[in-house]
């Protein structure tokens, strides 16, 4: 499966990335090494939107804390890059697809990263997988 994570990304052209703790909605809990990852750097966080494609090589599981019935399910990935993004695609570029049940990529990220103003790491369908590669040179 392939993923996105939306958080705040504090070097968006370093060659690896470590998330910790991060909050998995949308399949995200699923993430596995090994598994493709876009890498969003969060505008509530200074960033810019889509800045990375990577590679998951470990994903740790962060324990529920005690005694807190209703938890969503958090885990630090550490990602290595393989491509930076040569478009730009963030909120701004996202913020007019609202047709929820449209079936479009962009409709996919919007609903799932920007209609709620958490960072958290998502699975994608195969057709945004697609779209997203768009965006990164030599790849369609």
């Amino acid at each position: 499966m392939v993923y996105a994570i939306k958080t705040r990304v504090p070097d968006p052209d370093a060659d690896s990335f470590t998330f910790v703790a991060q909050k998995t909605m949308y399949g995200g809990k699923r993430i596995a090494q090994g598994d493709t990852i876009f890498v969003i750097s969060s505008e509530n966080g200074g960033g810019t939107g889509l800045v990375a494609k990577g590679i998951v090589a470990a994903v740790d599981a962060v324990q529920r804390r005690p005694g807190v019935e209703r938890q969503t399910p958090r885990v630090t990935v550490h990602v290595t890059r393989i491509a930076g993004a040569v478009k730009r695609l963030g909120r701004s570029e996202l913020k007019p697809f609202t047709s929820w049940d449209d079936g479009r990529p962009e409709t996919e990220l919007n609903f799932k990263f920007y209609r709620q103003a958490t960072d958290k790491i998502a699975g994608i369908s195969d057709a945004t997988a697609a779209f997203l590669a768009g965006y990164f040179d030599g790849e369609e």
